[in-house]
């Protein structure tokens, strides 16, 4: 279903509502807003294929954009709130977007973007440009009531065009056909919901991510499709997502592991004493969850935890619940779209129980990366077009289980042996006094690379010789000797994004381009 549908039936309830400061948007006013735009958009010249952009912090109006381009058949593409001018201007012109929406919070970097995007032709700010700002920037809302809450004679399901992090390199947009379906059908993924997570009109979805990110975006819209409610978080906070569960009695959750890991860590006074009882399903993905950190949220939450594992380029998913991991523990689940498929680097098959890229096959291909052919086949098995890889490495074991170990960028090769870091951050980040942790290779000149660790102390600790010497200790009772770093750096904060990726990336530039700089 779409919001035209549950603006007949069920008009007063919450699509949405900002947990922060309790505003709540309507099914009524998703609808005649998403209309309103895209009547906007329609007048505008813009047809389904096209593309819109949206450049914004979590805010309410992030949805009745998102259902805009949904009901209009266009493209949405949504822009990480965190970039600067020129990089938030690369994506915005590279995927073509003819309409920008953005927010007076992000207008200093908003401000840089027409620039360097000449097609974009029209820039909406939400609560209004900053005073003196003048064309090519309006007033989003002086420019919606200029049309009528009426739905298009036509609505084509219209689709997102997303970006990856870039953790590595330029964000690759992720192209998908549009499906031609109309829009009153409902979005795709609000079936995938349904059936792996029994989401329905009855659920009430708590979402502490940016809004900007594929799951985030993409799991919201589909329990609005469902008719549920969405409880938004204007940014992850420890307590206040406790106190979210809580007060709006969520039923469906979905976080990253470092969410976890942050909430562990919060003072067991602070943690006790929530009424969790609404609480059905707590869905995590995004980033393997540490196997210890997963256990412990069992036993604080109860046998609640569902993961998947699966990337916007939607060319595969794993699901498992929370009786098979724990009779699996470590596990990201068994496929439930494409078949796994894991090679060596020649793209020979490896047998079960060995480590190696991680393909899905399907059986055609599901995407491609915008403007990039030459991307579009890296990510391609060199014999078997429709098996594709996201740059993971794992293994499965004989009952068909994914079980992942790193990103296959990340690994280090120290004196030709593989090393893979996710396994020692996993070990690293259940120390108490580590609040988060990113395991690197830098130069070593009889080796080649050597192991570090980068650390971000908990805010009691003290960054010192120590604590380093103590967490060299704590690593060394749990590691093999190789795999143990060799040396520890401090950093206030480590450069993760709040959808729990990390950029290793500026990490080893550090060390890799200056051989001598350390991080402080």
């Amino acid at each position: 279903m779409d919001p035209g549908f549950y603006a007949q039936h069920t008009p007063d309830k919450a699509a949405a509502i900002h947990a922060g400061t309790g505003e709540v948007l309507t099914y009524a006013d998703l609808d005649a807003r998403s209309n309103r735009l895209a009547q906007l958009l329609w007048s505008e010249g813009l047809r389904p294929g096209d593309h819109i952009a949206v450049f914004l912090d979590n805010h309410l109006r992030y949805f009745e954009i998102a259902w805009t381009a949904f009901r209009s058949g266009l493209y949405l593409t949504t822009v990480n709130r965190y970039l600067t001018g020129p990089e938030a201007a690369y994506i915005v012109n590279d995927c073509d977007a003819r309409v920008l929406v953005s927010s007076r919070t992000v207008h200093d970097a908003a401000s840089e973007i027409p620039e360097h995007a000449p097609g974009c032709k029209r820039f909406l700010v939400i609560d209004g440009p900053p005073e003196g700002v003048s064309a090519p920037f309006e007033r989003y809302e002086q420019a919606l009531d200029e049309h009528e809450a009426k739905p298009l004679e036509e609505q084509p399901l219209g689709e997102f065009m997303l970006y990856s992090s870039g953790t590595t390199g330029r964000p690759k947009g992720i192209a998908r056909p549009l499906s031609g379906r109309p829009v009153s059908r409902g979005l795709p993924m609000a079936a995938t919901l349904k059936r792996l997570f029994r989401a329905d009109a009855d659920s009430v979805y708590l979402s502490p991510a940016p809004l900007y990110h594929s799951a985030p975006v993409g799991f919201t819209t589909a329990i609005q499709s469902l008719g549920g409610t969405v409880i938004m978080m204007e940014h992850f906070d420890a307590r206040d997502a406790l106190q979210a569960l809580e007060k709006y009695a969520v039923t469906h959750s979905q976080w990253v592991p470092t969410m976890f890991t942050r909430m562990l860590k919060l003072p067991e006074e602070e943690r006790a004493g929530f009424d969790f009882s609404a609480h059905q399903l707590a869905i995590h993905a995004a980033a393997p969850c540490p196997r210890k950190v997963k256990e412990e949220m069992f036993a604080w939450w109860g046998p609640i935890l569902h993961e998947y594992y699966g990337g916007t380029e939607s060319n595969g998913l794993t699901y498992v619940g929370p009786e098979d991991w724990l009779a699996h523990p470590g596990t990201v689940g068994r496929a439930v779209m494409g078949k796994i498929r894991i090679c060596d680097d020649e793209g020979a098959l490896l047998p079960t129980g060995e480590a190696g890229l991680v393909y899905f096959e399907r059986k055609a291909m599901s995407f491609s990366y915008h403007n990039d052919p030459e991307k579009t086949r890296s990510a391609q098995h060199p014999e078997h077009s429709t098996w594709t890889a996201l740059g993971d490495i794992g293994y499965v074991d004989d009952e068909g289980y994914l079980y992942l170990t790193d990103r296959a960028s990340f690994m280090i090769i120290s004196g030709g042996v593989n090393i893979y870091p996710q396994e020692i951050e996993n070990e690293l980040i259940m120390h108490p006094k580590v609040e988060d942790v990113a395991v690197i290779g830098v130069p070593h000149a009889e080796f080649g690379e050597e192991v570090k660790a980068i650390v971000q102390p908990v805010a009691s600790a003290d960054a010192d010789q120590s604590l380093a010497d103590e967490l060299l200790a704590f690593a060394r009772e749990r590691l093999a000797a190789y795999k143990c770093p060799r040396s520890i750096d401090f950093l206030a904060e480590l450069p993760r994004l709040p959808t729990g990726k990390l950029y290793k990336r500026l990490l080893k530039d550090r060390y890799w381009g200056e051989k001598d700089s350390r991080i402080v």
